[in-house]
């Protein structure tokens, strides 16, 4: 008896241990187990991860969240970057911020830059929709590093990311009321920290398929007490994502989970989130149906109340866990 233990556990050290060879592809990843995963980077090609590869701990001290720039764009400037500079009021008042527009702000995940992906889809949306200011995040200084490096630098990265809103909106004029942040995977927890650092006062936070690697029982992680309204948009829940509750309102579209329509592979899936969210800014088409529980989600039997999924409707409010089903392809 004592000789199978032993074997069987070998077995499942062998297993967490083994290097997956199908780029993107996480089913073998079983959480708070497995040493390897694929995560996209900031153009979802898929990066092989080492989950326990050290910290950079030299790094942590010279690349923290004082590094993160802000640049912002508008309807006068919807492409060009303008750098806003923290401590700095003429970088503010020689830009096109207007402390009277909504403001959104964007922030991008894992071994990724204000380039990415993610930037120009959400920004182009709101500025297609909304003539306001749209301040993208860069925080490559400490995305670019290992991922259990970034992972130890979120809260930093938030935190600075909070005092910055903090010292605009008291110098140059804003709103709490009339502020969204929105964060993709890692940039999740790291607006869930930006708001607590502001009090909890922004408007609307929105994380998309909040970072689950490392995540589990972390006191860092995006929660309803980040913001006034708090969502999550879950859609590779158990791999690369988050699949249990975080916000006020969870959404799990087509269950939440890997393949999501059109997908094959985590990596899709994870990424899946930043689009259908860009595609709902501009149609607010996506209309969820709350769920009494999981299981409801997962069999697509959810028929309570209507809320919709994403768009950039500052007073919107809701609570608790929903479903949508979406198409393939975009608009979704």
């Amino acid at each position: 008896m004592k000789l199978l233990v032993v074997v069987a556990a070998f077995i499942a050290l062998c297993a967490g241990s083994a290097i997956p060879l199908i780029p993107g592809d996480n089913s073998h990843y079983v959480e708070g187990e497995s040493r390897y995963i694929w995560i996209p980077d900031g153009d979802d090609v898929p990066q092989l991860v080492d989950l326990q590869e050290p910290a950079d701990q030299a790094l942590l001290m010279s690349r923290n969240g004082a590094n993160n720039q802000y640049w912002l764009f508008t309807r006068q400037n919807p492409t060009s970057r303008q750098e806003l500079v923290n401590g700095n009021i003429n970088s503010i008042r020689n830009s096109n911020y207007r402390g009277n527009r909504p403001t959104k702000v964007i922030v991008h995940g894992w071994n990724s830059n204000g380039y990415s992906n993610i930037n120009p889809m959400i920004r182009d949306a709101f500025l297609a929709v909304e003539d306001c200011n749209v301040i993208v995040v860069d925080w490559r200084a400490l995305a670019n590093s290992n991922y259990a490096s970034a992972v130890i630098g979120v809260p930093s990265v938030g935190q600075f990311l909070g005092n910055f809103l903090v010292w605009l909106f008291n110098n140059a004029g804003g709103n709490w009321n009339q502020l969204h942040l929105v964060g993709f995977s890692l940039g999740a927890h790291i607006v869930g920290n930006a708001g607590r650092q502001a009090g909890g006062r922004p408007a609307r936070i929105t994380g998309l398929d909040p970072a689950g690697p490392l995540w589990g029982n972390n006191g860092q992680a995006l929660n309803s007490n980040s913001g006034v309204y708090v969502e999550a948009i879950h859609t590779d829940g158990g791999l690369l994502g988050i699949f249990d509750r975080v916000a006020n309102a969870d959404f799990y579209p087509n269950g939440g989970r890997n393949p999501q329509p059109g997908c094959f592979i985590s990596t899709c899936s994870h990424s899946r989130a930043y689009q259908l969210f860009a595609a709902s800014i501009r149609y607010n088409r996506m209309g969820a149906r709350q769920c009494s529980n999981k299981q409801q989600v997962q069999n697509n039997q959810c028929s309570g109340s209507a809320l919709n999924m994403g768009n950039h409707i500052l007073s919107k409010r809701g609570n608790g866990i929903f479903r949508v089903n979406t198409g393939s392809s975009w608009p979704f």
